[in-house]
């Protein structure tokens, strides 16, 4: 039997959520995370915060607040060495 470690869980958390693992995993992961705490708090809050945005109506982001991000990524970008970010149309 194999022990999934806390990396282990952590890997795997997105398709856990999304139920798409396979049985017998899932059933490690089961195991994991009603063992060991920290993951379980870290499960359950990420659960619960998924079904909150699910719930919630796409915005539009703020002129302001893209034009600041955008010349952020594109500081970064130049930081890196890589071509300028392209502003997506939306």
């Amino acid at each position: 039997m194999h022990l999934v470690t806390c990396k282990e869980f952590l890997q795997e958390l997105n398709d856990f959520l999304d139920e798409g693992l396979d049985p017998k995993l899932r059933q490690e992961l089961e195991r994991h995370v009603n063992e060991c705490p920290n993951c379980w708090v870290l499960c359950n809050t990420t659960e619960k915060t998924l079904k909150v945005f699910k719930g919630m109506e796409p915005q539009k982001v703020p002129p302001a607040v893209e034009a600041r991000l955008m010349a952020a990524l594109e500081k970064k970008m130049r930081a890196k060495g890589c071509a300028t970010v392209k502003k997506a149309d939306a």
